[in-house]
């Protein structure tokens, strides 16, 4: 429980908003439908926040991963980062959110300085949207910091003031689709303030020491939000990439008759040069957000003419990243090849990238200290310059960054399908069935059922005393882990790897892989193998090298 937030409390708080807008992404999108109904909040609140981390990466590592780089400089990078990636109008709004915080939270960052931050977020909302609208994202933080203030008032301490933004936000939220017809019409709340909610329930449980999967943050929405109902009418057969009809709310299928473009672009300008942008641009369209400061912004707006808004730029400074997207067909496949397909998959350790090449994947190495980002997930799927796609992820923890990934390219006209694969022998498993003659969804079945039937384990060296499914191990113990659990506690790594085989065979099983990492001593794979042999004569083996891989032994049973 912490007093007063830190560096690593700051860095702690983005990783768990990050992984919680991962979980409720697809929800969040299925909630959008103001002001533009075309189900990306999640997506875009996901990116930005993803932008922010790897900012706070860049810090930590550049002053040595056990250094503590400053508080100060931890909240700014945040804040730049998101500023930097903010994508949509939810993500530009929670950019500003996040510099207000930044220029705001002074240390000591106890309960009153987070009540004071959260208001002046609240208030930079406002500032930043051109026409503000009650019953979004804006009431929801509006409220956080109105419950704040109260709590820090009373006297709460950090936790408390947290806890009582999250609960006020959570108020906020159940109350939206009654502040906006078009949220009431559709049974749904408000998408960026479902966003809003999941990121100020992790600053709770960065504060508390909660598990992300706890209470707060949890993806799943509390029963006091009223929950989305799903309408009968069918989905656009126009829009690729949209979930079906069963599956969107109410009313998220109606056709967009606003503005025909969204233009999005960074702008070097000085900061007296913005209020006649914002004049310009609000005269233009609408969903005008311009965020930023310092020399700095990031301006979002939904126009008829494109290049007028770039035009406005230009007279107010010098834009970049400009990003044009055409509402009525952001789905159209932009001269991508019309056939082909292509099977994508993360793997981690050079004897595995190898393996995974040799069958044919494009292969995105992965480290694993630091897992890929969604951009580099996507533009892996982009250099297999294939129409269909298959991902294989071999992680648990890469669903958010894959489903990111694969929205991306939806938008494109890219047919992309993810495998949770949840270790690389099932990925392998896969592999080993992939039929490009196929048609893409038996190919998908046929691929998804084989990961399935795979039973997978690893072997793992303790680095400390813990408490696991099997007992307490000691530092120096090896673990061998059955589908993720730990069930073996052993001394060394060829018995354990044998007590793994036998608890894993007693189920049945007809093919055994084993993927020999550099860890492992000469000969113990096959010595491992002659052993199944004598034991399990009817059980086929296959040895392959994985090289420098984080286990020193995988292991696949089909």
């Amino acid at each position: 429980m912490l007093d007063t937030l830190d560096a690593p409390a700051v860095r702690s708080w983005c990783g768990l908003a990050l992984r919680a807008l991962g979980q409720a992404r697809e929800e969040i999108d299925a909630l959008n439908v103001f002001p533009v109904p075309d189900g990306d909040t999640g997506t875009n609140l996901y990116l930005t926040l993803e932008c922010a981390a790897q900012e706070l990466d860049r810090l930590f590592a550049g002053d040595g991963q056990a250094a503590d780089p400053g508080f100060s400089a931890a909240t700014h990078a945040m804040a730049h980062g998101a500023l930097l990636g903010a994508r949509g109008n939810s993500g530009t709004i929670l950019a500003q959110f996040l510099r207000a915080i930044a220029a705001t939270l002074g240390e000591p960052a106890d309960g009153p300085a987070l009540a004071r931050a959260l208001r002046a977020a609240a208030d930079a909302g406002y500032e930043a949207v051109a026409r503000p609208v009650e019953g979004t994202v804006l009431s929801v933080a509006a409220a956080a910091a109105d419950a704040a203030g109260q709590a820090a008032d009373g006297g709460a301490d950090l936790a408390g003031t947290a806890a009582a933004a999250y609960e006020g936000a959570l108020r906020a939220l159940a109350r939206t689709p009654e502040q906006l017809d078009v949220l009431g019409r559709a049974g749904v709340v408000d998408a960026g303030g479902r966003g809003l909610l999941a990121v100020l329930g992790a600053l709770a449980d960065a504060i508390t020491g909660d598990s992300p999967m706890g209470p707060l943050a949890s993806s799943a929405v509390p029963a006091a939000v009223p929950r989305r109902r799903f309408g009968d009418e069918p989905a656009d057969p126009a829009a690729e990439g949209d979930p079906p009809a069963a599956d969107r709310p109410a009313g998220a299928d109606d056709p967009h008759t606003g503005p025909a473009f969204e233009v999005v672009y960074l702008l070097d300008a000085a900061d007296d040069a913005v209020p006649a942008l914002r004049e310009r641009l609000g005269a233009l369209g609408d969903s005008l957000v311009v965020v930023g400061g310092d020399g700095l912004w990031n301006v979002h707006v939904h126009v008829d003419d494109a290049g007028a808004a770039v035009e406005a730029g230009i007279t107010a400074g010098r834009p970049h990243r400009i990003r044009i997207t055409h509402f009525a067909t952001a789905a159209e496949t932009g001269g991508r090849p019309e056939e082909g397909r292509a099977v994508v998959t993360v793997v981690r350790g050079e004897g595995l990238a190898g393996l995974c090449g040799d069958a044919g994947a494009t292969v995105l190495p992965a480290d694993p200290d630091n897992p890929p980002s969604s951009a580099a997930l996507a533009a892996t799927i982009r250099r297999a310059h294939a129409r269909e796609v298959i991902l294989l992820l071999n992680d648990p923890e890469l669903r958010p960054v894959a489903g990111v990934a694969a929205e991306q390219l939806r938008e494109e006209g890219v047919r992309v399908a993810v495998i949770p694969s949840r270790s690389p022998v099932q990925g392998l498993a896969a592999l080993a069935v992939h039929e490009p003659a196929r048609r893409f969804d038996e190919d998908v079945v046929a691929m998804t059922s084989a990961a399935g039937a795979t039973r997978y384990a690893e072997l793992a060296v303790a680095e400390g005393e813990s408490w696991t499914m099997a007992g307490v191990c000691q530092a120096g113990d090896v673990l061998g882990l059955i589908d993720g659990d730990v069930a073996v506690i052993g001394r060394d790594l060829e018995g354990t790897a044998a007590d793994v085989l036998d608890r894993m065979l007693a189920a049945g099983g007809e093919l055994v892989t084993l993927v020999l990492g550099d860890a492992l001593p000469a000969g113990c794979g096959e010595r491992l193998a002659a052993r199944l042999r004598r034991a399990h004569p009817v059980v086929d083996t296959v040895l392959l090298d994985g090289g420098r891989q984080a286990a020193p032994l995988l292991i696949g049973v089909e």
